[in-house]
């Protein structure tokens, strides 16, 4: 084998770890906060930045096609695109228990995509619904860990597992 330099064979058996698997998602949303006491109080928008943290082990079955990995990326981002993206891309979200409900019918009849949700949509708040909705989508083995929701270049909302469990 000349030519062949630093070929390293591993016969060595490693055992079966807990990973952790980040996929990034970006979205553009518009929302409104009634009642608030500053600027968000207006209809505005964010580019928003979603990063999902999942937790399991990798796939060890040699005759499984997705052998090594704890979830195929695509699976992940088919989950998320369904669950969150397709859904709030382009869309303005609105607290259906507020006066803002006569704006998101209004919106509705014009053609505009607008999301009613049963919560002040904050960052804190819109993080903990995509938190409950990628977690129903989840294969068994696989545990949601973390999101991590950017409003802005410098301000976002944290949601762990651990804190909520």
């Amino acid at each position: 084998m000349q030519g062949v330099k630093n070929l390293y064979l591993c016969t060595k058996f490693v055992p079966m770890a807990l990973i952790r698997i980040t996929k990034q998602f970006s979205f553009e949303t518009g929302h409104a906060l009634f009642g608030y006491d500053g600027k968000c109080k207006n209809v505005h928008g964010h580019s928003y930045k979603l990063a999902v943290t999942v937790i399991g082990e990798p796939i060890s079955d040699e005759d499984h096609v997705k052998l090594g990995m704890v979830i195929d990326f695509g699976d992940l981002k088919k989950i998320v695109k369904q669950e969150i993206v397709d859904k709030f891309d382009h869309a303005t979200v609105f607290n259906k228990n507020t006066p803002h409900v006569e704006l998101a019918e209004e919106l509705q009849t014009r053609g505009h995509n607008v999301i009613l949700v049963d919560y002040q949509p904050t960052s804190e708040n819109m993080i903990q619904d995509f938190a409950e909705r990628i977690k129903s989508r989840l294969p068994q083995h696989i545990e949601l860990y973390s999101l991590r929701l950017q409003e802005t270049e410098t301000s976002y909302a944290e949601w762990y597992a651990s804190d909520n469990s």
